[in-house]
């Protein structure tokens, strides 16, 4: 039987998986069973996998860890410049998550008991426009099989779920609001946000929040640490006692942390072969237990894989 490279294995089996049937290749098997998603991505080759930039990751530093967060400038710019800004400043460095809503977000920020102005933020931009979307031409985007219920079109791009609408010449994109979402806090107008205030997605995904609020990136990991607050007891889940709050001990960019104080991480591309094929494992699960696969998908329930890159 005639070697197949490593890279080419890995498109194999996703072309295999993706056609649920048996593999066409010189040499191949007639029939491949069913790969698992674990089995799909240890076949996985350097190439099926992607470095955030540090410029465009914040590390928030608690008392359980970190929680890592990709910035997504591809579709809020001006917010990812001015959060940036922040981060160097040092501006949510001592304040605290002052939120925890039950299935719904956590909040951070600078709160104050009296409603008056906090901490200064420098060189930062106190007022910047609404950018609940952006243009999807020139947007690389990944679409998925199955049918959205928010959007024309649910996908991936730039490794972030997403959704466009190019019908009627509109021609949209947006970030769509899936657990790990960062977003940022606004009031009543709709350019009333500066990336001060900052929440994070912990529950069932609200997309009727899509268009309607600025994303700005994700948590790609330390979602343990956010998920499991206690639940503020006030309205919507603000904490009534300052004490039950959870102190920030930092936020900054990656590329601002020295060499040895940085996160090595990796995360799966969205616009591959094994992509498709991981996704397909979800969307259609044979293991043993299920009965029924579901043929279906929804956005917000694809997990797109993160890892600790292998040693050399």
């Amino acid at each position: 039987m005639r070697q197949l490279s490593r890279h080419a294995l890995s498109a194999t089996l996703a072309a295999c998986v993706l056609a649920l049937a048996g593999c066409a290749t010189s040499g191949a098997p007639a029939t491949v069973e069913t790969r698992s998603t674990q089995e799909l991505l240890d076949a996985s080759t350097p190439e099926d996998w992607r470095t955030p930039d540090p410029a465009n990751l914040l590390y928030m530093d608690v008392d359980g860890g970190r929680v890592v967060i990709e910035l997504a400038p591809a579709f809020a710019p001006e917010h990812v410049a001015n959060i940036r800004t922040l981060a160097r400043g040092g501006f949510w460095n001592g304040l605290t998550l002052y939120r925890s809503q039950d299935n719904f977000v956590v909040q951070f920020g600078d709160i104050t008991e009296d409603g008056a102005p906090g901490k200064p933020i420098g060189s930062a931009r106190a007022k910047l426009p609404a950018e609940f979307d952006r243009a999807s031409a020139g947007l690389a985007f990944h679409a998925l099989p199955d049918p959205d219920g928010w959007a024309a079109q649910a996908g991936f791009a730039d490794g972030f779920p997403a959704a466009r609408d190019d019908r009627n010449g509109a021609g949209r994109a947006w970030l769509a609001h899936c657990y790990g979402t960062l977003g940022a806090g606004r009031d009543m107008a709709p350019d009333s946000s500066n990336g001060t205030e900052l929440y994070i997605v912990t529950g069932q995904s609200p997309r009727q929040l899509d268009r309607n609020i600025t994303t700005v990136g994700r948590v790609l990991q330390g979602m343990e640490l956010l998920s499991v607050l206690p639940r503020g007891t006030g309205p919507l889940g603000f904490y009534e006692d300052p004490k039950q709050r959870t102190p920030i001990r930092r936020i900054r960019l990656a590329s601002e942390a020295p060499a040895n104080q940085r996160t090595p991480l990796q995360v799966l591309r969205t616009d591959t072969p094994l992509f498709d094929a991981v996704v397909e494992s979800r969307r259609n699960r044979r293991d043993d237990w299920y009965v029924q696969p579901a043929g279906h998908i929804d956005l917000c329930n694809i997990n797109v894989p993160v890892r600790t890159p292998p040693a050399s």
